[in-house]
């Protein structure tokens, strides 16, 4: 099965990822709450408070607006395999004005020593975000089902609540990373002008450059892990004419080559 990303509206979106070569991603970003099920290797994902180890046949709900260290360690085969899950954000409001009494998840809840129902209802989840043709109501329930599954384990995702204007930005910016996006452009959509959103930001202690380039890359990160394009067209896709410039920009944020994150692992 080759690498994908699927985006259903009003369901959610679902991806696959491979990876041959042992890297560690730095200051990743996760914008909206995910749930990833580790097939093949071990996901090692750190922050200032604390670290989890998620290992084979293991999963873990992670809250978004917030940044992480991820190391994915690979199997004894060569690889790492792992599918994550990102539910509409309606049904993640929805679940969490349902039950108000589960605490939210800040930073992250590992789901160890999941049943066979877990990971037979993560698989129907990721199905009726790849079936089109699943009416949408079963499909947004068999989504929902897997909020259950960690509300069971002590926890739900915090529904969407007052952005920051970075957040803002970045998402903006998300609908077309490819576009030349200006201080103007960005606060005119903003209804604000551009003196308050650079002041803005650098309250927030970040600039528009700087969010540009790191949503441009994250994106990129995460065409390489998840989807089969080659590094020219993913280039092209966040906005980037040279992809030998791409690359320089890529190996400045991330400390390696967009190539690498396809590479078999030399002993592989």
């Amino acid at each position: 099965m080759q690498p994908r990303i699927i985006h259903r509206p009003g369901v959610g979106t679902t991806a696959s990822v491979l990876q041959k070569q042992e890297l560690e991603f730095k200051r990743l970003f996760i914008d909206q709450p995910v749930l990833i099920v580790v097939e093949r290797g071990i996901k090692a994902l750190r922050w200032d408070q604390g670290e989890y180890i998620i290992r084979s046949g293991e999963a873990i709900a992670i809250a978004g607006g917030q940044t992480v260290d991820i190391l994915n360690r690979l199997a004894e085969d060569g690889s790492y395999r792992a599918f994550w899950l990102v539910c509409d954000a309606a049904l993640v409001a929805e679940h969490a004005q349902a039950h108000p009494a589960q605490p939210v998840i800040r930073h992250a809840l590992p789901l160890l020593g999941q049943p066979g129902e877990f990971m037979a209802a993560f698989q129907r989840a990721v199905a009726a975000v790849e079936d089109e043709t699943m009416p949408v109501d079963i499909a947004r329930h068999r989504a929902a089902e897997m909020l259950l599954w960690i509300g069971a384990h002590g926890g739900k995702f915090a529904p969407a609540e007052a952005l920051t204007v970075a957040l803002k930005v970045r998402r903006l910016i998300g609908r077309d990373l490819a576009l030349e996006w200006s201080a103007a452009t960005v606060a005119a959509a903003l209804a604000m002008s551009e003196a308050t959103l650079r002041r803005r930001l650098a309250d927030e202690d970040t600039s528009l450059s700087e969010i540009l380039v790191d949503a441009r890359m994250s994106f990129a990160l995460n065409l390489l892990q998840c989807s089969t394009q080659p590094v020219t067209q993913i280039a092209l896709h966040v906005g980037y004419q040279s992809p030998s410039h791409f690359a320089v920009r890529f190996r400045q944020r991330f400390g390696f080559s967009p190539s690498a994150i396809r590479q078999r692992a030399l002993h592989a």
